[in-house]
């Protein structure tokens, strides 16, 4: 781990009980949904992680509790460091604070993860679709999301498939 994160790494274990791992030398911190709003807070004004780099969600379908992680990717540019935090959300009722108060641009991204992924955010001040059409039904990131899959048709499958393609009667 860089030596820069270890005590930005310790007040967000003392504040917030904060686990972590590191992957590929990368801290990543996961903290409870009602502390992310805090925590992104402590991370701007006190550790100067101005940037809110990316901001995603991981779905680990069939997997229940947690479903999905949403994920906070931020960005010092005065200690030039990166620290991730992670949002474990539970399936059923997919719900996080928004924190449009702390970065605004997390605005678009949050409708971005509601669009994708049917994860809400509590308290978003515009909490519409923004990629697919209004009564879409469905999230298409999910895995369970059901893809409309059809075999192509080649010279070896030609009557088989064929056989099941609708065409008009006489």
């Amino acid at each position: 781990m860089d030596k820069k994160l270890e005590p930005i790494l310790k007040d967000l274990q003392e504040k917030f009980s904060a686990t972590h791992e590191e992957f590929r030398n990368e801290l990543h911190c996961f903290v409870k949904p009602e502390q992310i709003v805090d925590a992104l807070t402590l991370l701007r004004d006190a550790h100067h992680f101005e940037l809110l780099s990316a901001l995603t969600a991981v779905d680990y379908y069939p997997q229940n509790s947690p479903r999905f992680h949403v994920i906070y990717q931020l960005t010092s540019l005065e200690k030039i460091a990166q620290i991730q935090l992670r949002v474990p959300v539970n399936g059923d009722n997919p719900k996080v604070p928004t924190s449009t108060r702390v970065y605004d641009v997390a605005n678009w991204r949050e409708r971005e993860l509601l669009d994708m992924f049917g994860i809400e955010f509590e308290g978003h001040p515009d909490p519409r679709r923004i990629l697919m059409p209004e009564g879409t039904e469905g999230h298409p990131l999910r895995k369970d999301f059901p893809l409309g899959y059809e075999e192509p048709q080649f010279t070896f499958n030609f009557d088989e498939i064929d056989l099941g393609k609708p065409y008009a009667k006489e």
